[in-house]
């Protein structure tokens, strides 16, 4: 009898929370408008750094656009496996194409142009983003 009381209450209680969070994000969910969170962009230019500051804090479960743009002065890489590997990558568009990657290991851009990754962070933990070899060129990402 106790257990069953104990059953009914959880179920009762967890689909108010469900109910609760279906409410707060939508049908899209965790996609919703209501769940998208600010990023500062990028700037990716030869011996400059890559955003003021440096350092970036993230909320787990919300969804952000990452907008990097280089300006042509160099050949820049942005590499970051560890902080890849602690998102969700939702899309990549580069010049208007959208690509839905399994995974990112890094960014590479020849010439100047802008590339926006949308994803949702996953897993907490202090990360770094940048240009391999350079200690300015290169944001810390603290996700929450």
């Amino acid at each position: 009898m106790l257990r069953s009381l104990i059953t009914a209450l959880l179920l009762l209680v967890g689909g108010a929370v469900f109910a609760q969070a279906e409410n707060n994000f939508g049908r899209a969910g965790i996609l919703s408008k209501t769940n998208r969170g600010e990023i500062p962009r990028l700037m990716l230019s030869a011996g400059e750094a890559l955003m003021d500051g440096g350092k970036i804090t993230l909320k787990s479960g919300t969804y952000y656009e990452l907008e990097i743009e280089a300006d042509g002065s160099q050949e820049l890489s942005l590499s970051g496996s560890g902080f890849f590997r602690a998102i969700w990558v939702d899309e990549v568009v580069i010049e208007g194409i959208e690509i839905r990657p399994f995974g990112i290991e890094s960014l590479e851009f020849d010439e100047a142009g802008e590339a926006e990754i949308s994803f949702v962070a996953i897993k907490p933990g202090t990360y770094s983003l940048g240009v391999p070899g350079s200690s300015l060129q290169r944001v810390e990402i603290v996700i929450e």
